[in-house]
């Protein structure tokens, strides 16, 4: 069996004195990148790591998480990169999953890390990034992030790994509620580049890429690491949180070729008032997490002057396997199968569709699909099919051959692009004393975005304060999973058996108009 290392690979492709990275606080060349992920690999073992053991990263999206991810690739271990809009409790869950022993965490997560320990005791050694070791407790050792790069037996040879070794752990609530780690081997990272990057992009050296989302994020991690390394090109990384005058003004300051954001955060752009040649650098944007709305394609097109891609990915796939393509877009699709993939409708039964206009559900196939879910067979079972992944959504085919998304074939919602459980929503409310039932369904915001609502009927003696139950999911919710309204109904319609019939409530949400919309 041939060795294969992904993060060699990704660290071969640009010229040694070429800039790789630029972030606020530092720019690295390809020559000082390679050196520093060689450093964080000999660090990580240094502290004992082994092969296939898992590296969990809390981090802002900078050059440490960039060469923590590549260390520990290079190392034979699994980085597992973790939203940094967590909980501590929710990163407790997912590190104890993981089984990882060493946890990086940037300085803004430090409390969260804290919190996440106490449900993580195999957790041994914690790598912190501008962070206080004082706050962690004394039963697990903590380094500096520079004494990791610092290291005195610097191992230029990278770990013995093949194509089909895991590489990295992506968590992802997909269509089933519970985060779950969806294991990808090292040779799904080129099969991204070569196929999506390379057949659609046409990403090339000079490219500049700049990402809305985050290295944690399956589409970001892609967009930010893998593209532009596989190309030779430029990452340009931003740690703080994403909002339009920010990412206008980076667009304009560093020239981005390539431009990667949301649905939502294209809207956003859109209400801003962001200077209108702040995208002119841009050769293509690109849209992904969830169906770009038709009337945002336009708008921004015409503004900017630059046509947003649409596409669909998924993490269990882990980048775009579905995309529109440059000089040929229907807006309000998403496109067809990029080359290397293939795609299926399917109806309830499993029959394939063939024709136009009949909606099912959308199963794709391709060279980077996860290996599966890490320790979740029954589930796995259910999504991994063969050859082929079970993407939950609902799709049509076109006359012209693009498909279109419906929606979800089940209830799972999004919300920035990011899967949103109603279940785990629910739960939180529920323990809210003025809340009797609740249900959560997705409704369309004026720019016909999906967000999800609470549907509450009140507890007796108790009225309903849609701002109050907004901030208590904000206190104990990541701030994304929060209803972004919240509807008062005097009581929730159920079939005979007793279930929700949340397809009656979300066509009641959209109809009746009474959404309070949330505070920013």
């Amino acid at each position: 069996m041939g060795g294969f290392n992904a993060a060699e690979y990704l660290l071969s492709q640009g010229r040694p004195d070429a800039p790789a990275v630029v972030s606020a606080r530092r720019t690295l060349s390809y020559a000082e990148l390679t050196d520093e992920a060689h450093r964080v690999a000999s660090g990580l073992r240094s502290l004992g790591v082994r092969p296939e053991e898992r590296v969990m990263f809390c981090m802002v999206d900078d050059v440490e998480l960039l060469t923590g991810i590549l260390g520990a690739m290079l190392a034979g271990a699994v980085a597992v990169p973790v939203s940094t809009m967590v909980t501590g409790l929710e990163l407790g869950k997912v590190l104890a999953d993981s089984r990882a022993r060493v946890l990086c965490v940037s300085g803004e997560f430090a409390a969260q890390a804290v919190g996440a320990l106490a449900a993580a005791p195999e957790v041994t050694d914690v790598l912190l990034d501008r962070a206080d070791a004082a706050e962690f407790s004394s039963g697990v050792a903590t380094h500096a992030w520079a004494e990791l790069t610092t290291v005195d037996d610097l191992d230029l040879e990278p770990a013995r790994t093949w194509e089909d070794s895991p590489a990295l752990w992506l968590y992802t609530s997909g269509t089933t509620g519970q985060p779950k780690g969806a294991m990808h081997r090292h040779a799904s990272i080129r099969a991204v580049c070569e196929t999506y990057a390379h057949s659609i992009l046409a990403t090339a050296p000079a490219d500049r890429f700049l990402s809305v989302p985050k290295l944690f994020f399956a589409y970001g991690l892609g967009n930010s690491a893998f593209f532009p390394l596989a190309a030779g090109g430029t990452t340009l990384l931003e740690p703080a949180r994403p909002t339009p005058a920010l990412f206008a003004a980076r667009a304009r300051a560093d020239k981005p070729t390539l431009f990667f954001g949301v649905p939502t955060f294209f809207a956003g752009v859109l209400a801003s008032d962001v200077p209108d040649d702040s995208f002119a650098s841009v050769r293509y944007a690109v849209s992904a997490g969830e169906p770009l709305p038709a009337t945002i394609f336009t708008r921004f097109r015409d503004r900017f002057g630059v046509e947003i891609l649409d596409g669909i990915g998924s993490t269990e796939a882990l980048h775009i396997f579905l995309s529109n393509r440059p000089g040929s877009i229907r807006p309000g699709s998403t496109g067809t199968a990029v080359p290397g993939y293939a795609v299926e409708i399917r109806d309830e039964n499993g029959a394939l569709i063939e024709g136009t206009g009949q909606p099912g559900e959308l199963f794709v196939s391709g060279p980077s699909t996860a290996m599966g879910y890490w320790a979740r067979y029954e589930t796995t079972k259910r999504v991994f099919q063969g050859e082929w992944l079970r993407t939950g959504d609902s799709y049509v085919r076109n006359e012209d051959g693009t498909l279109t998304c419906l929606g979800r074939f089940g209830d799972m919602l999004k919300a920035g692009g990011i899967w949103v459980s109603p279940s785990e929503v629910e739960e939180r409310l529920l323990q809210h004393p003025s809340v009797a039932e609740v249900a959560v369904v997705a409704a369309p915001d004026a720019d016909g975005l999906d967000k999800p609502v609470a549907c509450v009927v009140a507890a007796p003696g108790f009225a309903v304060d849609p701002d109050e139950l907004i901030e208590f999911c904000r206190a104990g919710l990541a701030a994304f999973k929060r209803p972004r309204g919240v509807v008062e109904l005097p009581e929730l319609p159920k079939t005979a058996t007793g279930k929700i019939r949340r397809n009656v409530i979300r066509d009641q949400v959209r109809e009746s108009l009474l959404v309070v919309p949330a505070k920013p």
